[in-house]
């Protein structure tokens, strides 16, 4: 095995690890900013660092050091604690797992060798998101038994009975996706989605698959509990649900798995439905044979949106009443000069880039990471809309949910099937 195979493994790997947990305050801080705007006010903004508030990311680091130096209190009245502690694990691991097999940029392909771009380079594709995703519950059912409190054990029922309410529906969703795409392997229908259908509207899953791509968002919705499906710890019935006895780190892990099931759902209806990795109008081959024009569109355009985003928080990031020498006018300044130095230092790797030739390795490089900044722009967009759901719907009743997903889900997942089929095998 050579130093560049072992590089990459170790980039794949990080990369799988390391980017949904950051993105863990990305999201936290998403939730907050998402909400304060849903309600008209102003969200996290007090919390800083010698007066940097990051625009309310600092709140993260106040909220980690609260969890981490909170009391651990496992209440007396527990007998079985092995599973007690294990629980939020299970469902900590579970959803960063469930990340492994998701293709964050096409094949790379260098000195004749290729690569996987996943953190495991694995070909079940999407048959190791709908395992591994679905033990997830099984962290919500012991910790509400282990926990030996009536609402508990009411949290972990209804988590039970809220699998066999949606995982039909989503993986019937899935099996009219692979009609379409013929392949379990997930890089492979990113690949078929950068075709374009009629020579111009490129072939997404959501454009073909309009009606699998509604049921699976739903489904999915219901697989990270997330609002309007948040059933199996709904505050307003059941105080907390599964996680009533919890605190300190074991919440935390709780907290910090359902973010990080809500990006790896994310990641897999993107990579199903909208494209995932791949740029609109500009496949792999596409990208790669026209480098040079690519990188110097993107000198072009890095300085236009710097100084749009500058502008923006230039305007946004001062307080709401006249002070003499504003901290978060200073504060915005030197955010302004870090943009500017970064945007400095991308547009010299481009200068270098086309200097230096823009084929080959370079080429495929560049490629690659363009792909990968596309998908997390998509993830990004996709988590939105996790908030926007969240801080816009009510919660649904527990017969509510039931009724959603045998009596309209199902059938119409089962319709897309038969609809799907006939158009497949009538066009082949």
């Amino acid at each position: 095995m050579s130093q560049l195979d072992i590089l990459l493994i170790v980039l794949r790997v990080a990369f799988g690890a390391f980017v949904p947990l950051c993105f863990i305050a990305v999201l936290v801080w998403m939730e907050r900013r998402g909400a304060a705007y849903f309600q008209d006010r102003s969200g996290p903004n007090r919390a800083n660092i010698f007066g940097f508030r990051a625009g309310g990311l600092v709140q993260n680091l106040a909220d980690a050091v609260k969890l981490i130096t909170k009391e651990d209190v496992v209440p007396g009245h527990i007998t079985h604690k092995f599973y007690f502690v294990i629980a939020p694990v299970i469902v900590f691991l579970i959803a960063l797992v469930s990340f492994a097999a998701i293709p964050f940029a096409d094949v790379l392909i260098l000195d004749g060798k290729e690569y996987i771009m996943q953190a495991i380079p694995t070909d079940l594709g999407i048959l190791w998101f709908l395992a591994v995703a679905g033990f997830a519950v099984y962290g919500i059912i012991l910790a509400g038994w282990s926990s030996h409190n009536k609402y508990g054990v009411l949290g972990g029922l209804r988590a039970a009975a809220q699998v066999i309410s949606y995982e039909i529906p989503m993986g019937l969703a899935v099996i009219s996706a692979l009609i379409v795409y013929g392949t379990v392997n997930l890089t492979e229908m990113v690949q078929f989605q950068g075709q374009l259908l009629f020579g111009f509207i490129p072939m997404w899953g959501v454009v073909l698959q309009p009606l699998g791509a509604i049921i699976f968002i739903v489904a999915a919705f219901a697989e990270t509990n997330r609002t309007p499906f948040d059933l199996a710890e709904g505050e307003s019935e059941l105080v907390a649900g599964f996680h009533v006895e919890y605190s300190s780190m074991k919440f935390g892990m709780f907290f910090m798995g359902e973010y990080v099931a809500m990006f790896t759902s994310s990641a897999i209806i993107v990579s199903l439905y909208f494209g995932g990795f791949q740029i609109p109008w500009l496949a792999t081959d596409a990208l790669v044979n026209n480098t040079r024009l690519v990188s110097f569109l993107l000198m072009l355009l890095l300085p236009v949106l710097a100084l749009l985003f500058g502008a923006w928080m230039s305007k946004n990031n001062r307080s709401h009443y006249p002070r003499e020498n504003d901290p978060r006018v200073r504060e915005a300044n030197v955010y302004a000069k870090i943009m500017w130095g970064l945007v400095i230092a991308l547009e010299l790797l481009l200068v270098i880039f086309l200097i230096s030739g823009s084929g080959g390795m370079a080429a495929r490089i560049l490629t690659a990471g363009l792909q990968i900044v596309t998908f997390l722009v998509k993830v990004t967009f996709m988590c939105f809309v996790y908030v926007w759901v969240r801080w816009t719907l009510p919660r649904f009743r527990y017969d509510q949910l039931q009724k959603l997903g045998w009596q309209t889900l199902l059938p119409l997942s089962l319709l897309n099937i038969f609809v799907t089929s006939a158009i497949v095998v009538a066009l082949s």
